[in-house]
């Protein structure tokens, strides 16, 4: 077997994609009034702090940004590791930023089995109850095992099992662009 690469996205996909996102939520929230972006550690409060300096150009107001980070939520990683959830919350998001009765619009890079999302959205639960949690991502590459859909998608893009989509941006790795990476078997 073979390994194989190919860019699906480059520079200006992600541009066009982040910025039709943008206006996507000021359409569906009537403006950005009581609305505030949460990104997802890490690549996610990248996205979304690019998202809210478009809603910024396009709207002319502040656009809060918060970050959450869900390495104590998951399920998939020992809770004995250290600290119990209320310690992860009260570091996954800036104490200046009350998210009580907010339009929460949650940022991902990539969106697999869901179980990421349900791990942010069980910390943001810990810090008060939103008026509603919207999700945005980059790329939705199906085979969720959770009940989770996005309400903003960049683009879609159906793997199997055996592919990997790599999000990369300038702010972590130097270059904009979304790989895919697979096995592929000789051709018959």
């Amino acid at each position: 077997m073979q390994q194989t690469e190919h860019v699906l996205m480059d520079e200006t996909a992600i541009r066009r994609a982040l910025t039709r996102i943008a206006h996507e939520i000021l359409e569906r929230n009537k403006g950005f009034e009581n609305c505030m972006l949460i990104g997802i550690r890490t690549r996610g409060i990248h996205l979304a702090a690019r998202v809210a300096e478009r809603i910024r150009e396009i709207e002319g107001v502040p656009v809060p940004v918060g970050e959450v980070d869900v390495t104590r939520y998951r399920d998939d990683r020992s809770k004995a590791a250290g600290g119990g959830e209320d310690a992860a919350a009260a570091e996954s998001v800036p104490d200046q930023l009350e998210i009580r009765n907010k339009k929460l619009i949650l940022f991902d890079d990539v969106l697999y089995t869901g179980r990421t999302v349900r791990a942010a959205l069980d910390a943001l639960m810990d810090l008060g109850r939103p008026q509603m949690i919207q999700l945005a991502v980059l790329v939705d590459r199906g085979h969720r095992e959770l009940p989770i859909r996005p309400d903003y998608v960049g683009k879609n893009i159906p793997t199997s099992r055996l592919e990997n989509i790599d999000v990369e941006l300038k702010e972590v790795d130097g270059i904009d662009q979304v790989v895919i990476t697979g096995q592929r078997g000789p051709k018959e």
